[in-house]
Formats: C-alpha cells, sequence, structure tokens
C-alpha cells in the first residue's frame, strides 16, 4: 500500500491542525508540541544529536521543527561548530514561534512544508510519528515510510528519528499515540532503505531512536 497524494495531504492536515491547536494554547513550550516537560524533550534530542559528526561543520534539516527547540539546544551543545539549519513543520503556527524565537541568528531559517527543503548533511526528526491522531495503522505507517524515504533521500551521511516502544496492551490507554516494536523500523531501514541503523534505546523513557547512516 502507498498512499496516493489526496491521502496524504489528508493526514498532512489533520497533523497541521492538531498541532497548531497546540501551540496557539501553549506557547512555545514543551506541551506547546505535545511533550510533557524540558528534561524527557532535551533528553530526546541528545539521543537524535549522536548521529553528529560534532568536529566539522554540518548542515541540518529538522523535520516537524516545531517551535525550534532543536536548534536552541545544537547551539548550546555545539557553540564552536558551524550548523547550516533549516526547520521545516506543518503549522505556520509553530513557524512564527521558531521564527520569533529564533531572532536574527545566522545560518538559521524555517519554513512551511511537509518535506525536506534541501539536500544536506543530516535530516532529524524527533516526536513527529507519535501521535497519529484517527489514522488507521495502514495509513499511519505508509505516512512514516513515506517522511524516511524523504528523509534518506536528502540526507548525505544520514538521519535520526525516534518512535514510541510498545507498552503492555493494559497499559496502553491512548488509541490515539502510535507503538511498534523498534525491529520493525530498524528492518524497514536496512531492508528497504538500504542502510546501517544503530538503536538507540534504555535511556529512562519508553521510547527508543534510529540513527539511520546512509
Amino acid at each position: 500500500m502507498t498512499l496516493a497524494r489526496a491521502e496524504l495531504s489528508t493526514v498532512h492536515a489533520d497533523i497541521e491542525a492538531y498541532y497548531s491547536r497546540k501551540v496557539l494554547r501553549y506557547g512555545a513550550t514543551p506541551l506547546g508540541v505535545d511533550w510533557s516537560c524540558v528534561p524527557t524533550q532535551e533528553l530526546r534530542f541528545v539521543q537524535l544529536l549522536k548521529l553528529f559528526d560534532t568536529k566539522v561543520a554540518c548542515s541540518v534539516n529538522d523535520t516537524g521543527c516545531g517551535y525550534g527547540a532543536l536548534l536552541t539546544i545544537m547551539s548550546a551543545r555545539f557553540k564552536r561548530l558551524s550548523i547550516d539549519y533549516w526547520g521545516v513543520d506543518l503549522s505556520l503556527a509553530m513557524i512564527d514561534e521558531a521564527k520569533r524565537l529564533s531572532g536574527k541568528r545566522k545560518l538559521a531559517q524555517f519554513s512551511v512544508g511537509s518535506h525536506s527543503p534541501r539536500l544536506v548533511d543530516y535530516c532529524v526528526a524527533s516526536g513527529i510519528f507519535n501521535v497519529r491522531l484517527q489514522q488507521a495503522d495502514s495509513v499511519w505507517t505508509e505516512f512514516i515510510k513515506a517522511t524516511l524515504a524523504d528523509m534518506h533521500s536528502n540526507s548525505r551521511i544520514g538521519f535520526a528519528v525516534n518512535f514510541l516502544a510498545p507498552l503492555p496492551n493494559a497499559m496502553d490507554t491512548r488509541p490515539e499515540l502510535y507503538r511498534a516494536p523498534a525491529s520493525f523500523w530498524q528492518s524497514y531501514c536496512e531492508q528497504n532503505l538500504n542502510a546501517q541503523v544503530t538503536l538507540i534505546e534504555g535511556y529512562g523513557v519508553r521510547e527508543y531512536t534510529l540513527l539511520v547512516r546512509t
């Protein structure tokens, strides 16, 4: 199954509406991108950034960038590293917040969109697959595949993404959340994208991160 353009547009529209409501209600905070707090938000970023070679300048696409929190973390952690950053998000409200917060920061830009805007060294995405809303598993899976393919084709070195890990059935009380075994998406990236994958898990939350080297 491959999503038709109209189906994918519907998925994107639902995501845009959901996160626009969040940021308009909570502003540029973790709650504004549907995370619970700053420490766990930053914990996820730290895992994604393990893909980077921190000794050389690089270019980055941040897919589903929200209000640009990852840019802030990268700037703080890699103060001597020149990073050419481009954040893209489906939500105009998110991008407006990102532009406001970034000010006149050099080598940083934001735009509304659903695809990677350019070929770069690294593509990253944090949390964009977690909330599937009312979408069926089959539809959401195809949305993820399309997104991973886009990140793969636009990264020279690799890309990094994270997912929610499965819960015991009795604990899984939020059907709008998407969870999948790490083995499924690790195998998909290895076999379908012909990539080398490093799995990171056990960092204090029921999630995992995939570092996918092209």
